[in-house]
């Protein structure tokens, strides 16, 4: 979603702002904007378009600090200048940036519209400018005073910074369900939604909880809420590089990140096997043995690819660990009044650890009296800190849109969680070194797979042309169509649906024919008849197949088969995966699309 960047030092902002926008672009916008403070006032600039369009639009004299910039992924009103951050108010003494939803925003405007106020934008944003200048107006005596009364009128999350032109030496933001953090440097300080935009500049941050407010000056901060308590926080150590948030010799980040799995998944792995009992060693649950046999259902949350490396997750623990176990879309989970069960554990899965609907989820669990852990990426995220334990996947920056490396660490958390609990319960010994010398194949296993990206390139010619794709796959290869096809709708913009293989005869194969390609994720396992079943059927339709299995299958039943190699039954499905990757990427690629970047989508949705 958007992203805010901040700065307050000796140093000009604006390089800081920009480079910190960049950094933050792989979240998905589509307008930028930043906002300097000095001693002749405001100086506000913005575009519709990309961080590289506002640097080249910055004159030469824009200089000062503190400053405030913002990428805006559009809520209320179009993508074009006007509505673009930051806002201000009439007289051009107030500046604001907002990540969130102002809920009672038409209530807000209609007062203030009542009042004299012109508005210059659609935004809801636009409203806190106005509040802040309405609150000096009515003897605020400082810019905490100001934001916090112009706060205490608004409904709904933000997570804002907040510059004054009369006081030029600070930046005030705050948080409600939408990251913020602060960056401490030396004798300076950096102010982000995302701790990508503060690599580089600071491995020291404090994270806001929501209801939390700060003001940040070159020389420190100071935390508070909205009735003005002072709160206490420390600074925590991030362990993102450089690095890691760039590009390289690649030609997109997605492909870049495509090829980190091997090192990934080896790092989700690092010190986490118990050769000696044949399990996983994962302190970070914060479960004793006994807390772990009580448990009787596991559910997992998860949105998005989230939701479906959560489906391979429960199969998992199905499998492994024989307890009940389900996935679904946390979107939807706290509106269905969920039955929360105290003898269920509760997962909830994201990359960066602030999805809104996931984080509510966990929220609603929690006030129940649910016990939550989480499967997250990013260390100190909301989500990381909100729930009672969980396994952090250290996959790194992970910057395109679409999530890869992510998703196969997820999967990978997710094999340990299933072998810790089973060992714990009725895994023998020797099937915990299966899974065990399975895991630790995996990395040399991809590594193959990724010098065999031309041939997907090849295939992925012949999925551009198409209008529609069909995916299809049976238990655990069911969840791999889902995500292939996923992939493949946000990166290349082309039609894809996935169904589960024996589904399509009640319904979808009406849709079959010579111009729609099915993609078929066929494991050797023991539905393999089962899945030949359904390839016949499809190529009795004139139906174009093309394969991901474990052999080479006869024509008569693919046109083209990719053989991916073999792993265990309950970890091929992240092998699976691989392929379904560099097809979406490579389809994208020839179809021109903004590979990193898709349209309409963002990285990380901190809005519902």
């Amino acid at each position: 979603m958007c992203g805010i960047v901040g700065y307050v030092g000796a140093q000009d902002a604006a390089p800081i702002l920009i480079e910190g926008l960049g950094r933050l672009e792989y979240r998905g916008y589509d307008s930028a904007g930043v906002a300097l403070a000095g001693k002749s006032g405001l100086k506000v600039r913005k575009v519709s378009g990309r961080v590289a369009d506002l640097a080249a639009d910055l004159p030469a004299r824009f200089k000062g600090a503190p400053g405030i910039g913002h990428t805006r992924w559009a809520t209320h009103g179009e993508p074009t200048p006007e509505n673009a951050h930051p806002h201000t108010d009439t007289a051009g003494r107030i500046a604001v940036v907002h990540n969130g939803i102002i809920e009672n925003a038409d209530e807000l405007r209609a007062k203030l519209v009542a009042d004299g106020v012109e508005f210059a934008s659609q935004t809801d944003t636009e409203i806190v400018a106005h509040l802040i200048a309405a609150a000096f107006a009515a003897g605020a005596a400082d810019l905490e005073q100001a934001v916090r009364q112009a706060l205490r009128q608004c409904v709904g999350a933000y997570g804002l910074a907040v510059l004054d032109a009369e006081n030029p030496d600070r930046i005030v933001v705050a948080r409600n369900g939408s990251p913020v953090l602060l960056g401490v440097g030396e004798k300076e300080m950096f102010v982000a939604s995302d701790v990508a935009a503060l690599i580089g500049h600071t491995r020291q941050v404090v994270y806001l909880d929501d209801g939390e407010l700060a003001t940040v000056t070159a020389t420190g901060y100071r935390t508070f809420t909205l009735d003005a308590r002072t709160t206490a926080k420390s600074p925590s150590t991030i362990d993102w590089d450089v690095v890691g948030a760039e590009i390289g010799d690649n030609a997109h980040f997605l492909i870049k990140e495509i090829k980190e799995q091997p090192r990934t998944i080896a790092r989700a792995l690092s010190g986490r096997i118990d050769e000696r009992f044949s399990t996983a060693h994962l302190g970070g649950l914060n479960m004793s043995v006994r807390e772990a046999r009580e448990i009787k259902r596991v559910q997992v949350l998860g949105c998005g690819t989230a939701c479906y490396a959560g489906e391979l997750g429960a199969q998992l623990i199905e499998d492994l660990a024989r307890v009940p176990a389900s996935s679904e879309p946390a979107s939807e989970f706290r509106y269905r009044n969920p039955v929360v069960d105290p003898n269920t554990l509760y997962v909830a899965v994201s990359q960066s650890g602030e999805t809104i609907d996931t984080l509510a989820a966990v929220q609603e669990l929690q006030r129940k009296g649910g016990r939550v852990i989480g499967i997250v990426n990013v260390v100190g995220s909301t989500i990381a800190r909100q729930v009672d334990g969980g396994i952090y996947l250290h996959a790194g920056p992970e910057m395109s849109v679409a999530a890869t490396k992510s998703f196969t660490s997820t999967v990978t958390a997710f094999a340990l969680l299933a072998l810790h609990l089973g060992r714990i319960r009725d895994l023998a010994p020797e099937q915990g070194r299966r899974i065990i010398a399975g895991l630790q194949k995996l990395p040399e296993q991809v590594a193959e797979l990724l010098t065999r990206s031309d041939a997907m390139a090849d295939m992925a010619k012949e999925i551009a042309q198409s209008n529609s794709v069909m995916f299809v796959g049976r238990r655990r290869g069911w969840p791999v169509a889902r995500e292939g096809a996923q992939k493949l709708k946000e990166v290349s913009y082309v039609h894809a649906e996935a169904y589960p293989s024996a589904e399509l005869k009640h319904g979808p194969l009406a849709l079959i024919s010579p111009e729609m390609p099915t993609v078929a994720v066929v494991p050797d396992d023991d539905l393999l008849d089962k899945n030949t079943s359904t390839l016949s059927e499809i190529k009795a339709r004139k139906g174009p197949v093309i394969a991901f299995a474990h052999r080479e299958l006869s024509t008569d039943l693919a046109d083209r088969t990719f053989v991916v190699p073999k792993n265990e039954p309950e970890l091929d499905s992240i092998l699976m995966s691989i392929p379904l990757q560099l097809l979406a990427y490579h389809a994208a690629v020839v179809l021109g699309r903004d590979v990193d970047k898709p349209r309409n989508l963002a990285k990380s949705v901190t809005v519902e």
